[in-house]
């Protein structure tokens, strides 16, 4: 597949329309001579990332800042939502044939249900989308892995380690089985079971990583030593447990002490509620007796004899009225201390069943406190309690590397059955023949910028964890052991279009364009050899780089496919 077309367009207009051609695709800036502005900023790189984004690259690569990720660059970001930018990204099988198939992407920077992920103008959901650009792009692959984006990771470098490295064009947390997997598939070792086994190593590495945690003190022997000096020291506490003279009713005389100090509570509130009355009663006749009559009576009777001369009809005499209250006071004195001798009665009664229950409470807790080898038998429950912890622990631990050890060996079987297929003679034969097939084109490409043969190289390695073989990968020279940067990016191209020439030969599948960025780092030389052979091989080569780092051969508006400069950037967001 080559690039056909990338637009831009927002809710209301065309931004910028890019047209790719066949051989070299320069994007430059246009930065006046003179001007002290640079061509950095301008969004040339951006332009790589784009069409990376239409192949499946998170949007936020657009608006990320590069050296710290968790920082966006707003105006950017804030332009391509509130404008609902859409990109539009044209494949096709033939860029002389205006009737070749295309694939046609369209991505825009909304979320969830205003998201625009379509391919031929089908919408996906991101997951669906990467699974259908493997069936338009390399319908033959049918396993898990390598995915879409470690396929076609060595065609996109505009990341500052794909730009250095020219194997290791995945995240540096990416692991050798999974560049295994990646190179086997680019080099048409035909191997199904790549996913499998990754899998399987990556549970292999798990179990591995478990085992040395939980062996990070002691070894699984250390904890099997000492699990049998705890059940050795359980039984001896044990026996020592046993052989105390520990009151056998201990558990029954405390219940029963329990019960005591509640029924002495009870009865001790009930004599206070007793007393309370009784002291109530006493209050209340003291409080009457104070009101009975205490008067001279000759003195009223003189009064009285007085009334009576003037007042006719008076029945009862004053004496007669006193005698009459008074007597209303005993009464009431009478019925009110009635009930006096009950109370006392029941507080006596009471007192005794207390003195009883204190005298049982007192018997009780010198039979349950009189023994010193109850606070002994406590010290050895301690003791006890804690080997039982201690054992409960090793024994979950030794459980846990058993399991380790059993995962472990399953899955070792597991990939030996694949390992024995991998690593046979007649396998590593055909990685070496692919390899050989694939090396006369780095030579020959690499010879042709350098006068200098690169090749492709590979070792069965032994992984330190998981001591499983792998196929490891590498690239040498053995005249430049060490490549400037410069000269590492020549290494790179010569890879990249090799693969290419490599996949024709062999019918593989595979994307006829490179993007590369900060190609200023090579030198003049090789940028316009690397012009000639693309030319010659039917290749796209998209390139973003100042302008003023051109070489005067590639210097000309043929090779140009858009130009940036900072009154004019790539999404025009300033006009």
């Amino acid at each position: 597949m080559f690039l056909k077309s990338l637009l831009i367009t927002s809710k209301h207009k065309i931004i910028r329309e890019i047209i790719f051609r066949k051989g070299i695709n320069l994007i430059i800036d246009e930065t006046k001579s003179g001007d002290q502005s640079s061509g950095n900023n301008v969004g040339k790189t951006t332009v790589l990332k784009l069409i990376d984004f239409c192949l499946g690259a998170k949007p936020k690569i657009i608006y990320s800042n590069t050296e710290n990720k968790k920082e966006s660059y707003t105006l950017v970001k804030n332009f391509l939502i509130d404008n609902n930018v859409l990109i539009t990204l044209t494949l096709t099988e033939d860029l002389d044939n205006d009737n070749a198939k295309e694939i046609i992407i369209e991505r825009n920077f909304l979320l969830r249900k205003k998201t625009i992920i379509r391919i031929n103008n089908e919408k996906f959901t991101e997951d669906e989308f990467k699974l259908e650009l493997i069936k338009h792009l390399f319908p033959e692959h049918q396993s898990a892995k390598p995915t879409i984006r470690e396929i076609i990771s060595h065609n996109i470098r505009y990341k500052d380690e794909h730009l250095n490295q020219t194997l290791k064009t995945l995240n540096k947390y990416t692991s050798d089985a999974e560049y295994e997997t990646l190179y086997l598939f680019l080099l048409g070792c035909k191997f199904d079971k790549g996913n499998e086994r990754q899998e399987i190593l990556s549970k292999l590495k798990q179990e591995i990583t478990f085992k040395n945690r939980l062996e990070k003190h002691k070894s699984k022997t250390a904890y099997e030593n000492a699990l049998f000096l705890i059940e050795d020291e359980i039984e001896k506490l044990n026996r020592k447990k046993s052989n105390l003279n520990i009151n056998e009713n201990f558990e029954n005389d405390l219940d029963n002490l329990n019960k005591l100090k509640y029924q002495i509570n009870k009865k001790s509130s009930e004599i206070s509620k007793l007393n309370i009355r009784k002291d109530l009663i006493l209050e209340a006749k003291e409080d009457l007796n104070s009101t009975s009559t205490q008067i001279d009576l000759e003195q009223l009777s003189l009064i009285y004899q007085q009334a009576n001369k003037h007042i006719d009809n008076i029945q009862k005499n004053f004496n007669d009225l006193v005698k009459y209250h008074n007597q209303m006071v005993i009464e009431k004195v009478k019925f009110i201390v009635k009930e006096l001798p009950i109370l006392e009665q029941k507080i006596k009664n009471n007192n005794s069943e207390l003195k009883q229950l204190l005298e049982k409470e007192k018997e009780l807790s010198e039979i349950i406190a009189k023994s010193d080898s109850f606070k002994e038998l406590e010290d050895l429950i301690g003791e006890l309690n804690e080997n039982h912890r201690q054992k409960g622990e090793t024994e979950n631990i030794i459980e846990q590397l058993n399991e380790v050890e059993q995962n472990k060996n399953k899955y070792e079987k597991q990939l030996e059955i694949i390992d024995n297929e991998l690593f046979s003679g007649n396998f590593e034969n055909i990685v070496k023949r692919q390899i050989n097939k694939f090396n006369k084109h780095f030579a020959s490409i690499s010879n042709q910028l350098y006068g200098e043969k690169y090749a492709l190289n590979h070792n069965i390695i032994t992984h330190k964890r998981t001591n499983q073989k792998i196929y490891k990968f590498s690239t040498f020279s053995p005249f430049t052991p060490n490549l400037s940067s410069g000269k590492k990016q020549g290494e790179i191209s010569a890879f990249d279009i090799a693969y290419i020439l490599f996949a024709d030969e062999e019918n593989i599948s595979c994307l006829h364009f490179l993007l590369n960025d900060k190609k200023e780092l090579m030198h003049d030389n090789q940028l316009e050899k690397i012009a000639e052979l693309i030319a010659k091989n039917n290749i796209q080569f998209v390139a973003s780089i100042l302008k003023d780092k051109l070489p005067i051969e590639l210097n000309k508006d043929e090779y140009f496919i858009v130009k940036l400069s900072p009154e004019d950037k790539l999404f025009r967001i300033e006009n």
